[in-house]
């Protein structure tokens, strides 16, 4: 079904708040619980005991990289039992990261019904600021930290409570459904979350004839091609998905016919309309692993090829190479400064943290 509106910032400038894109960054001093910093040093201890870890990045990570990364992976893994602190990064990752210091990986879904079941004091989120924000919304007790609080998303950005708020005026009784790439603040004006993994069914549990979809327009015109409801979205992107093409990815198909191609929701329509399967990064994942394609391009953020490579060595990855550069701020420097510092921590405003709360778990709570 069409879109039956689709709405954005010039609709409501005159009554719209600032835009934030992200917090400002907490202080850099060192607290009066910082540990002491590891010496950083490749030797043969550090080989040995980072050997097993580099075997699963091999196909991945030159040789040459290895030694300068090394020492971080060992740093990190051992200060992880000191601090009880357990590590969730997202499939966008860099491999030395996901493969090789990641407790739990996911995409978005994954990684808040993870973040329930987590029995650590403390969770480092490797991902993106809102990704830290939900886990702290549903662990108030445990100590939340994101090694860069900068690492933001033009998604979340695009987006503000107050937005939410004029939206429910202009389409009274309208159930509002926010995709989790939002800011707690949003998740707190909404009726319930979704991620890429789930979105159609979150939609239709509503049972509603005509639903708010907030802030992706091209995951919006997505779930509107999957079902009867009538779907009025915001006019946000993801500044790594929208970037994408259908040419793009024609000239792919022209260079080699058999060449597989598969799509996340939030991309454009005319590039999801060229690719063989669209779903989230888990579902992407998980076709990869059935499939066994000879030759894939995945259409989605750069680093998440890197990863199922380095799973998947006898696939060949034809990457267009989207970066996100807010994944990108997060590094192995900065999470054993993270760990040594315990910096920077995700707070929640008390009220603002109950009620996005109640939309967060009944997404994670939403039965298949």
């Amino acid at each position: 079904m069409p879109i039956a509106g689709i709405y954005g910032p010039e609709d409501f400038a005159t009554e719209r708040t600032q835009v934030v894109t992200a917090p400002p960054r907490t202080g850099t001093s060192s607290p009066p619980c910082a540990l002491p910093a590891p010496a950083l040093e490749w030797n043969s201890e550090v080989e040995r005991a980072t050997a097993p870890l580099y075997e699963r990045v091999k196909h991945v990570i030159p040789p040459i990289e290895w030694p300068f990364m090394a020492p971080y992976v060992k740093a990190i893994n051992e200060l992880k039992g000191e601090r009880d602190a357990v590590i969730l990064a997202h499939n966008y990752q860099t491999p030395e990261i996901f493969h090789c210091v990641a407790d739990i990986v996911g995409d978005s879904l994954q990684l808040a019904i993870e973040a329930t079941k987590v029995k650590a004091s403390t969770i480092i989120q490797c991902g993106v600021h809102f990704m830290a924000e939900t886990s702290k919304i549903l662990n108030p007790d445990k100590t939340v930290l994101i090694p860069d609080s900068r690492a933001g998303c033009s998604l979340a950005a695009s987006l503000t409570a107050a937005d939410v708020r004029l939206l429910r005026e202009r389409f009274p009784g309208v159930p509002v459904v926010a995709y989790v790439n939002t800011s707690a603040e949003v998740k707190a004006e909404v009726d319930i979350c979704c991620t890429s993994s789930n979105a159609v069914q979150v939609v239709e549990s509503l049972n509603a004839p005509t639903v708010i979809f907030l802030p992706d327009q091209y995951l919006a015109k997505y779930v509107a091609s999957k079902t009867d409801v009538k779907i009025i979205a915001w006019k946000g992107a993801c500044e790594v998905h929208e970037r994408f093409t259908g040419d793009e990815l024609r000239a792919y198909r022209q260079a080699d016919p058999a060449v597989q191609i598969i799509a996340h929701p939030e991309c454009p329509p005319d590039v999801l309309a060229e690719a063989d399967f669209t779903g989230s990064t888990a579902h992407m994942i998980n076709w990869v692993r059935n499939k066994h394609p000879k030759r894939l391009v995945m259409i989605t953020e750069c680093s998440m090829a890197d990863n199922v490579r380095a799973e998947l060595p006898g696939i060949e990855m034809v990457q267009p190479c989207n970066l996100c550069p807010h994944m990108k701020r997060i590094t192995l420097a900065n999470i054993l400064e993270s760990l040594l510092y315990l910096r920077e921590e995700v707070t929640v405003e008390p009220v603002i943290a109950e009620r996005a709360r109640r939309s967060v778990e009944r997404m994670i709570n939403l039965k298949n």
